[in-house]
């Protein structure tokens, strides 16, 4: 079986959510996820992120314990040992990498303000690993 998992980055608003639900409907996941709840409603609490993003790793991981052969994880990843544990999860389950990076700027569905992009800019560090 040919496995893949598309890591996505980006700024809020870029497109990433969308484009993880196409690539993969059924093995979609990201870290906002935690923040949703049923009914659609947001709550963002910064506090509770690293359980967030420990969540949507582990959700990687499951969809890779039973061989889903499209994964797509969707955060912002601005810097590099952001996307570490997934590079270490596909390697470990014998899945391709493909990081995909979204530039477009369709505005936060999640109100992001401005001065918070703002340091996600200043902290991104390009990525220009080659597997």
């Amino acid at each position: 079986m040919n496995k893949i998992l598309y890591i996505i980055r980006g700024l809020p608003g870029s497109g990433k959510s969308t484009l993880a639900k196409q690539l993969a409907p059924k093995a979609s996941c990201e870290a906002d996820d935690y923040f949703t709840r049923q009914g659609g409603e947001y709550n963002f609490d910064a506090s509770k992120l690293p359980i967030a993003h420990e969540i949507c790793r582990n959700q990687v991981e499951q969809h890779m314990m039973v061989d889903k052969s499209v994964i797509a994880v969707a955060n912002t990843f601005s810097q590099m040992r952001e996307m570490t544990p997934y590079f270490d999860l596909a390697d470990h389950y014998g899945y391709r990498k493909s990081v995909i990076e979204c530039k477009n700027n369709f505005g936060s569905i999640h109100d992001v303000p401005d001065y918070v992009i703002d340091r996600m800019v200043k902290r991104w560090e390009t990525y220009d690993y080659i597997f």
